[in-house]
């Protein structure tokens, strides 16, 4: 059950970014965006997904990983759009 339950927190994790990220690609603002926030994200999710391969632990790998995508998206268009 442990492997479930890992799996699905990060999947709800990873679906939390979508609308953020979606809304950006759509509008192409990123105003209200904290650049901060962002870059925190992106160094946490780096650091939990290298924990995770040396754990060989895949649910929290692959859904750090995922998760860096996503917030290095959105750091990309934050200093690209706010120039």
């Amino acid at each position: 059950m442990t492997p479930v339950i890992g799996w699905l927190a990060g999947a709800l994790t990873v679906v939390a970014f979508l609308p953020q990220l979606v809304k950006i690609i759509r509008t192409k603002k990123t105003r209200d965006i904290s650049l901060p926030t962002f870059l925190v994200l992106s160094s946490s999710a780096l650091l939990w997904t290298l924990y995770g391969l040396l754990r060989s632990d895949l649910s929290i790998a692959v859904t750090n990983a995922i998760i860096l995508t996503f917030s290095a998206m959105i750091v990309t268009y934050k200093v690209r759009l706010d120039k």
